[in-house]
């Protein structure tokens, strides 16, 4: 049985999108704050500012926020997009198999 996806709800996906690339950006928090522990360190040898280590932290703590912002953005984009282009075409056609609350598959009956 094959069905076609004609459209996806704009703000649906979005939203998903969102949570997605804010859960990325988290993935980097350790790297920035790690990044700015070695500029402090290495500002202290030589006398420089901590204003490398500063950066480091604020982008730690804006990265989640960003990529969330520009997931929703771009996720949105996206849905819009294709819900154009699948009107022209026809969309995704998908496959499904039906399965029953044990995880197999439930096929044909055989004669």
């Amino acid at each position: 049985m094959t069905h076609r996806l004609r459209s996806v709800g704009v703000l649906s996906v979005a939203k998903i999108s969102g949570i997605f690339y804010g859960a990325l950006g988290l993935l980097f928090v350790p790297l920035f704050l790690l990044f700015s522990m070695i500029a402090a360190v290495a500002g202290k040898q030589t006398g420089a500012p901590a204003f490398p280590a500063a950066i480091g932290i604020g982008l730690a703590l804006v990265m989640p926020i960003l990529y969330a912002g520009i997931g929703f953005l771009f996720g949105a984009f996206s849905a819009f997009v294709y819900n154009l282009v699948a009107g022209w075409i026809g969309g995704i056609e998908m496959e499904f198999q039906t399965t029953n609350s044990g995880g197999t598959a439930v096929g044909p009956a055989i004669p």
